[in-house]
């Protein structure tokens, strides 16, 4: 277990945390329909305690009726349908609203794809009992990548190690997904102001995260390649990324010559330059299903399920690193 630089975690010693709740893993799923029933499997053998969200952006291919279908059968698995594909940063960002709302104390971010080992997920709820917000990180010691072309690998460590310098954070693996926050965490991240979508979002809480002074370990992965299905990643995550990382570099760089210590920039939050030929959302399903206030809805077949009872249900909070 590392402090972000990769050196043995030192800084949250004589921090007193709390203690974690109950643990929602959130999975985004758009056309995932090959993969879903096997990682939610795998998420409940690994942790049986935890409760998954699907967050499906309704996927044509019928990843939400299969979804609904497993939390049918599992009263730790919940469905929360979405109106069309709008990105994985909007996906999560509806998932922690949804899991802040319903009290659960912890929040993991996973794909559905089973690049995110749920076997693992066990070091990092451990990790996470000494920090505030824990990284999966490939590139720390230990870490690795499992069949992935050199080119994939270029780009990810190259956007790792441009967002480290552009941005002075110390952290290896800067654009990796799998994560555990406390929800103390998120509650002070400022979520209704992000906007940034794909490698830029993860990007972007873990520099707001450091920003404020909470305590963010890495901890190493195996990350394999996907087996099934089509890869989201394309052009248009890579240009954002990017676009936002500069930009946010340059105003804090600003920042420290006119002498003000910035936090994160909400300006440059706003809307990235738009390709002519992007898609648009996908059209909202019809059908008999609760508004969440938000513009989601949420199974009607899941029912209004509370975390399982897991020692006290809302944690305390705990300090920030000075």
């Amino acid at each position: 277990m590392n402090d972000g630089d990769g050196t043995p975690a030192v800084a949250g010693q004589g921090r007193r945390f709390g203690p974690l709740g109950t643990a929602l893993v959130i999975i985004p799923t758009y056309n995932e329909v090959e993969n879903i029933k096997a990682i939610v499997a795998r998420v409940r053998e690994a942790v049986p305690e935890a409760h998954v969200l699907v967050a499906d952006d309704n996927s044509p291919d019928g990843t939400g009726k299969l979804a609904d279908e497993l939390a049918a059968e599992d009263d730790h698995v919940q469905v929360l349908h979405r109106k069309g594909k709008e990105g994985l940063g909007a996906a999560y960002l509806a998932g922690f609203r949804w899991g802040l709302e319903h009290g659960y104390g912890v929040l993991v971010e996973m794909d559905a794809d089973g690049s995110h080992q749920p076997e693992e997920l066990p070091r990092l709820l451990t990790a996470l009992q000494g920090a505030d917000l824990v990284l999966g990180s490939r590139w720390v010691p230990g870490g690795r990548v499992v069949n992935w072309p050199k080119s994939r690998e270029f780009i990810s460590r190259g956007g790792s190690m441009y967002s480290r310098l552009a941005l002075d954070l110390p952290l290896r693996d800067i654009t990796g997904g799998y994560r555990a926050f406390r929800r103390e965490t998120l509650e002070g991240l400022g979520l209704e102001e992000v906007s940034s979508q794909g490698y830029c979002f993860q990007v972007d809480l873990a520099r707001r995260a450091i920003k404020a002074g909470y305590h963010v370990v890495e901890v190493p992965i195996t990350f394999v390649e996907r087996e099934l299905g089509d890869s989201k990643m394309s052009r248009d995550i890579l240009v954002e990324a990017l676009w936002r990382v500069t930009t946010w570099g340059v105003g804090e760089r600003v920042g420290k010559v006119l002498g003000r210590d910035r936090q994160p920039d909400r300006a440059a939050d706003g809307p990235v330059p738009k390709r002519a030929d992007a898609e648009p959302a996908e059209p909202a399903e019809s059908g008999e299903k609760e508004s969440t206030g938000s513009g989601d809805t949420k199974s009607a077949g899941s029912g209004d399920r509370q975390p399982a009872e897991s020692g006290d249900k809302s944690t305390q909070a705990t300090d920030r690193n000075a």
